[in-house]
């Protein structure tokens, strides 16, 4: 399999839905707990973008193995990446197994540089990630998919970037004594998080919507029904327009409460581009045309968080 080949595989495009969590949830740790441990940040990105990868490319799998033609539509050799790129079938399943076992392996080290929580949280979101795209009915092929990848995405990646930052200050532990494990949570702390996240949960959801939206009559023809097949196309954009809004209304929020800087709320700037580019969207539904532009408020939305959370460090510390 060649370079080209494999990162179409892993839709190496797509991998920036992982990156931005990371970001954000590194610099709030900074921000709010004053903590960064370089080493614990780059082995959580290298297992991070790892598993992304493998999950991505065992979805792009799951769809070849399940894919049903027709006399006048090959689904295999027309739109997926094994079939396009003419990928071996064992090529494909041997990479797959060996992303999952280095990200396995830099998670469990990931644990012992810092406690259990991570090895629980880490767990649960691997499962999610496997279930989401294998086995008998994945999530993906469900109307849950958009609610696992934002919460997991949105969510775990910005708790766990924060965590293995700041395991030891007092957000939550995890304790192992004899036949007794306990886990205790700061509630604030933990909320804190959450409503941060939001921005991160919502876009997340978003592409994967947009998605389904323009993949709708496909997806009918491959048995995925999907949450626009559930709700129809009309309701579906709606929430697509919702969530974006959502985003900058948990901003705004943040900064009511506390949570964050006033600085944040410069973040407003970008629903000029979001809705410029909702506006399109609302107009067709096409892939090749405006899938894209989930991608795009996701880095506009994303971008401006990360720009002004970066300066709010600089005003903290000035």
């Amino acid at each position: 399999m060649s370079i080209p080949a494999f990162l179409k595989l892993v839709e190496i495009q797509t991998k920036i839905a992982s990156v931005f969590p990371f970001v954000i949830g590194t610099l709030f740790a900074v921000y709010q707990y004053d903590l960064f441990n370089w080493k614990n940040t780059l082995i959580f990105f290298g297992s991070m973008l790892i598993f992304d990868l493998t999950t991505t490319a065992i979805n792009n799998y799951m769809d070849y193995r399940k894919a049903t033609n027709n006399h006048d539509y090959d689904y295999r050799t027309t739109s997926n990446v094994i079939g396009q790129e003419q990928i071996p079938e064992k090529v494909v399943i041997a990479t797959i197994f060996v992303m999952f076992l280095i990200a396995t392996g830099l998670g469990v080290w990931l644990v012992f540089e810092t406690d259990l929580l991570v090895l629980l949280v880490g767990f649960i979101c691997f499962c999610i990630g496997i279930l989401y795209t294998f086995g008998p009915v994945p999530l993906s092929r469900m109307p849950l998919g958009e609610i696992f990848s934002g919460v997991t995405m949105g969510f775990g990646i910005v708790f766990l970037a924060i965590y293995v930052n700041a395991y030891d200050a007092g957000i939550a532990n995890l304790i192992w004594s004899d036949e007794w494990v306990s886990v205790k949570v700061n509630l604030i702390e933990v909320i804190r998080i959450i409503v941060i996240s939001l921005p991160c949960i919502f876009t997340i959801a978003n592409i994967m919507l947009a998605n389904n939206i323009c993949d709708l009559d496909e997806d009918i023809r491959n048995h995925r029904y999907t949450l626009p097949y559930y709700i129809g196309k009309k309701y579906a954009v709606i929430l697509f327009n919702a969530l974006y809004y959502g985003s900058f209304a948990a901003v705004i929020v943040s900064v009511a409460i506390g949570f964050l800087s006033p600085i944040m709320l410069l973040t407003l700037i970008a629903v000029i581009p979001v809705f410029k580019n909702l506006q399109k969207f609302n107009a067709e539904q096409v892939k090749a045309k405006t899938f894209v532009i989930s991608i795009k408020n996701f880095v506009v939305t994303n971008s401006a968080i990360v720009v002004f959370l970066a300066a709010s460090l600089i005003l903290k510390y000035v």
